[in-house]
């Protein structure tokens, strides 16, 4: 927790949570804020500028592009944390629970992990809503799966200098259960780790919501989404070249605030390992205090989990 302390002083941070606070309210509430239908279409509207009625202009069957944008926001936003969160439901407590399955299991836990990285997000999606309907929840159930590899490899990195930590043999000498050892000793230590890693599975997963709405997939016809929006938009650039700003800035944004976010927490949490707490030179933050356990070097398994998802 002093690691999310140490990330809510750094000012990239602060905006970052401002940006995110206000795309969870038009996700919360845009419905609701919608000056018009956003279903509604008025034919002899089509394709008009922004004005006193419209203030984003209208598309090309006359609909409110503000409205479908407000509407649409809670669709999009959704998706992606539903993605993430199913990944993390499956990748960190299988991750945790890896460090005491022994070498069998570690062994044929990682074999399963590396064949799910191996299968391209777009395609199996794409299976998995032709198997199953096309619908928001079975394209998003695909990309969790996809994306829990990410969340054991990250989360069994960061427990996996701790598990045999002097501390942590102590308790389990004592007769500390598992749980108790996870909850108390390891778990902790690894939160930031995870918050890092699910800010930047965010913001991938909203681009590939985004791209397959784009393509049709997981929602259908006249439902409004970002990605929905901007392959709509890309039709009519000869009458409307501004268009597809809008939605793809909605993107762009809450993609980069994502980002942002997890790099303020990494940067504290690298902060800590600096020794005897000096401050960093870089950034001027104090380093980690005296108490602060050594790391030791990094194995080849951390370096591992730290590639990308193919």
């Amino acid at each position: 927790m002093r690691t999310l302390r140490r990330a809510w002083g750094h000012p990239s941070a602060k905006v970052a949570l401002l940006v995110l606070l206000a795309i969870a309210l038009l996700a919360a509430f845009g419905g609701r804020l919608a000056p018009h239908d956003p279903l509604a279409q008025h034919p002899r509207n089509m394709l008009r500028g922004p004005g006193p009625g419209h203030l984003l202009g209208t598309d090309y069957l006359g609909r409110d592009v503000l409205s479908r944008l407000l509407e649409g926001s809670g669709r999009s936003v959704a998706g992606a944390v539903e993605a993430v969160a199913a990944a993390m439901a499956v990748g960190v407590p299988t991750g945790l629970a890896s460090l005491w399955m022994g070498r069998v299991g570690e062994w044929l836990a990682q074999r399963a992990v590396d064949a799910l990285m191996t299968l391209p997000f777009t395609v199996f999606a794409i299976a998995v809503v032709g198997a199953l309907g096309n619908g928001m929840h079975q394209a998003m159930l695909a990309l969790g799966v996809l994306y829990a590899p990410l969340f054991f490899r990250m989360t069994r990195a960061a427990a996996l200098s701790l598990r045999h930590a002097q501390y942590v043999e102590s308790a389990e000498l004592f007769g500390a259960s598992v749980g108790r050892v996870l909850r108390t000793h390891i778990w902790s230590k690894v939160l930031p780790t995870v918050i890092v890693t699910a800010a930047h599975a965010l913001a991938t997963c909203l681009l590939v919501v985004s791209s397959l709405t784009f393509l049709g997939v997981g929602v259908q016809p006249p439902a409004a989404t970002w990605g929905g929006m901007l392959a709509t938009d890309l039709g009519f650039l000869t009458q409307q070249i501004w268009a597809p700003v809008f939605p793809a800035a909605l993107i762009v944004i809450t993609a980069g605030a994502l980002n942002l976010l997890a790099d303020a927490v990494r940067d504290a949490g690298a902060d800590e390992l600096l020794p005897g707490g000096a401050p960093d030179p870089a950034t001027g933050s104090p380093g980690a205090t005296a108490d602060t356990p050594d790391t030791p070097d990094t194995t080849k398994e951390q370096a591992d989990a730290a590639l990308p998802v193919a």
